[in-house]
């Protein structure tokens, strides 16, 4: 549900919306890699514009453009097609709040000129839940994470469908999610140090997905 009580700085929170009646908000590539844009660009205390922008950076060049102080820390986020989870501790007074208004905003005009409607594309304000302990936050990470997992099998909480390996293999190379910028060590939009260090390697990761992937897991 939307919290009424301010966001606190250093404490994490799980921030989550989906399109307006389930509608899907990401159709082609080009809408995905538009939304991790605003991830990163949103994410400072000055005001751009993405067209400006990518007049002059690439896709690619985009990410390694400098940017003014962050309003959050992102430790992790998952894009599905209509709907979408991050994982966050502001960093400022009001970041959290600023940069999901920066997001969504800046999405939903671009969704609304590109597909020539107009009205709100998602369902209201962001929706929120604090991550009150250690055990939550460790879960949340593991639940965005293996959010792709419905989409290869729609059952497979049900331990009835495909091999925990299989399913993980897919996540693992599922492009729209921050597990690539942990199996990389490459984090651009991501900012690990912000959270806790749970996965101190690769290898721990990737067990860690299993065992949620596992009868005995989630």
């Amino acid at each position: 549900m939307q919290r009424k009580t301010p966001f606190v700085k250093g404490e994490h929170y799980h921030l989550y919306n989906r399109g307006v009646d389930k509608r899907t908000i990401f159709s082609f590539l080009s809408d995905y890699k538009r939304f991790l844009m605003l991830l990163y660009l949103a994410n400072s205390s000055e005001d751009v514009r993405i067209d400006n922008v990518l007049k002059t950076h690439s896709f690619e060049e985009v990410f390694v453009r400098e940017r003014a102080e962050p309003l959050i820390a992102i430790g992790a986020f998952c894009l599905m097609p209509n709907h979408f989870h991050i994982l966050a501790t502001p960093l400022t007074e009001n970041g959290l709040t600023k940069f999901m208004l920066k997001l969504q905003t800046g999405y939903s005009m671009y969704f609304n000129t590109r597909n020539e409607r107009t009205g709100s594309l998602f369902q209201g304000p962001f929706k929120s839940e604090h991550a009150e302990n250690d055990r939550y936050l460790k879960y949340l990470f593991s639940y965005i994470h293996l959010n792709p997992a419905k989409l290869k099998d729609a059952r497979w909480k049900d331990k009835i469908g495909m091999k925990p390996s299989s399913l993980r293999s897919f996540v693992e190379a599922y492009p729209y999610s921050s597990l690539k910028e942990y199996l990389t060590d490459s984090h651009t939009i991501t900012t690990p140090g912000a959270f806790p260090d749970y996965f101190s390697s690769k290898t721990e990761l990737t067990k860690h997905l299993t065992d949620w992937l596992e009868p005995t897991g989630l």
